[in-house]
This record gives structure tokens, sequence and C-alpha cells, in this order.
């Protein structure tokens, strides 16, 4: 017997995409106490391309704006759940430079849509950090299973499904 689609699936397991192309990283891995003691919540990292140019940053869930900084964005799904973006180490000294939105805060998105652009190389090049942690907002540490580090990523491919954390 099989079941229809809407059984198949918990709705209170919200998918959670690669915001960015990299190589997934164990958020304890992120050079920042802050990230790496999941003081914030539980996720994964993502450490950027190293060629130079711009690479497009993307929502990792459907979501309402409810942030928005050149350096870093929150999104909250319709059930509530807050994800944060962080784009780099200390990456709010820059003001903004090498930073370019795309919308702006309050709008909703849909996963998959650019919110922002950046190079990582400029931000290496200014001796920070380029990694990008993605964070469950308030999350227990290590509620999110750590990922295959070194495994590349392109934007949308599954990184967890929330709250139940695996990817399948």
């Amino acid at each position: 017997m099989t079941l229809p689609a809407e059984q198949h699936t918990r709705p209170s397991a919200l998918p959670v995409g690669a915001p960015l192309a990299g190589t997934l990283t164990a958020l304890t891995e992120v050079p920042d106490p802050v990230f790496a003691g999941q003081l914030v919540g539980a996720g994964v990292a993502i450490e950027p391309p190293a060629e130079p140019g711009p690479v497009q940053v993307v929502a990792p869930i459907d979501g309402t704006l409810a942030k928005l900084h050149p350096h870093a964005f929150i999104l909250v799904a319709a059930n509530g759940t807050g994800v944060l973006v962080h784009l780099g180490i200390d990456t709010v000294t820059l003001e903004g430079a090498g930073f370019t939105l795309h919308v702006a805060e309050g709008e909703r998105v849909s996963a998959g849509a650019p919110i922002v652009s950046f190079d990582p190389a400029q931000v290496r090049a200014r001796g920070l950090s380029a990694i990008c942690p993605i964070v469950v907002l308030d999350s227990a540490p290590d509620s999110v299973p750590a990922p295959t580090s070194g495994a590349p990523v392109q934007p949308g491919d599954l990184l967890f499904r929330w709250p139940d954390g695996n990817p399948e």
C-alpha cells in the first residue's frame, strides 16, 4: 500500500539547503567561539571556494527575512524556525564593503532565492575567515548532526532536515 505524498513527509521537518557552494565543515571547527560553542544554535558551516570572484548566497529555506545585513541574514520559516546564515567571521568590520544585497529585510523568499553576493577571496585578503555558519537559532548544541567534513556542496543541496537532523 502506498500512502499519499502528504503522509510520507512530516510537515514539521524543515529542509535546510546549502546557501552557497563550497566544502562542508563541522560548526565546531569555525574559528569563532560563539559559533564553535553553538551558543546561538546548532548547525553546519560551509567554506566557500578559494577562487576569486563573487559568490551568490541563496535562501536555505522558505521564509521571511527577519534580519538582513550585508554579512548575515536570518530567515524565519512559517513554523517559526529561524535560520541564520553568517558570511565569514568578523565580517561586520567590513561595514558592507564587498557585499551586494539582492533583497530587503521583511521580504518573503523561497528557498534558492538570491539574498546576497560577496567575494570570499576579498574577505580572506583582509585577514578574515570566509567560512559561513548556517545555524538553527536557539537549537540545542549538537541537535544537528555533524556533516561529513570535506564534502562538496552546491547551492540548494540538502544539508539537513529540522528538527530530525538527517538529510535523508
